[in-house]
């Protein structure tokens, strides 16, 4: 699935986290045990801080109304993850400023973009304005989902919460709740593998220097130790073992090759590191009907 050459140079995503971390007052790193009530302050906290610097560094390339899942460019317009679409009710889930969503309205479908940072969501509102797609809007945390049981035909997420939530039992769990039978949850994160590696999207990138199966989550913190930043670490297997635990049946889990041409380098992620070894790993599963 090549995508067009992307030639356009982002503002470097280390300047950007920067400063957010100086808008916090993050003072340090640490590797150390984070209780959700914890993980949940400090992510909201976060990215309220880098909303305005991420969508000024990152809207280009994942437009007003555009589904892309991963850096690497796999759109869902080529990749048709979640079927057909049309007269579903379907819920982006860490929808950022829900440029998925409303590319899913734009297909027909009943789309809810849902996401914890008012931040993030201050710029759907935007976007919807300027796209004149009114998709609806719901701040909440993606581990205790403010819909009924069987309410929603589709469930996805590009890079959204999965990756900061202390349990994602509790998210699987919950998707699967809201889901009806026979709906599919589709989401994006960072290949587990990439863990392993510093986030260096040059040389230094390319030697491992953390333990695949250490799951201790990665934080930074304030001068009084409080986390400013929370992000947890799962292998594939906790992955798989997690969705079969909720009920999902998994169907495939991609692994997009970098495309030719494409120069963008995002965060981590580059030309250099995605010719090497996979940078995204996109998990489709399915409620089954019975």
């Amino acid at each position: 699935m090549n995508q067009p050459t992307v030639t356009s140079t982002p503002e470097p995503d280390e300047d950007r986290h920067a400063r957010a971390e100086e808008r916090l007052g993050t003072a340090g790193v640490a590797y150390r045990a984070v209780g959700a009530g914890e993980a949940t302050a400090a992510n909201l906290a976060w990215w309220d801080a880098d909303a305005d610097d991420y969508q000024a560094t990152h809207g280009e390339f994942l437009g007003d109304a555009d589904f892309v899942w991963c850096p690497e460019g796999v759109r869902e317009a080529e990749a048709g993850l979640l079927g057909d679409v049309e007269g579903k009710r379907v819920l982006e889930i860490g929808c950022g400023q829900a440029a998925s969503a409303r590319w899913l309205a734009g297909k027909g479908a009943d789309a809810v973009a849902m996401d914890l940072s008012a931040g993030m969501l201050r710029h759907a509102r935007e976007g919807n304005t300027r796209t004149g797609i009114a998709v609806p809007l719901v701040q909440a945390t993606a581990e205790s989902l403010p819909f009924a049981s069987e309410s929603i035909d589709a469930a996805c997420s590009a890079f959204g919460a999965v990756p900061f939530v202390t349990s994602i039992d509790a998210v699987f769990a919950e998707v699967h709740r809201i889901l009806r039978p026979g709906g599919r949850w589709v989401f994006s994160v960072t290949h587990p593998m990439r863990w392993i590696f510093p986030d260096d999207p040059g040389p230094g990138g390319l030697t491992v220097t953390q333990p695949y199966f250490d799951r201790t989550p990665y934080v930074e913190i304030g001068d009084d130790g409080t986390a400013t930043y929370v992000e947890y670490h799962r292998t594939v297997g906790d992955y798989v073992r997690a969705l079969a635990g909720a009920g999902f049946a998994l169907s495939d889990m991609l692994e997009p090759e970098w495309p030719a041409g494409h120069t963008r380098t995002w965060g981590q992620w580059s030309p250099l590191r995605g010719k090497l070894f996979p940078g995204t790993a996109i998990f489709c599963t399915t409620k089954p009907k019975s």
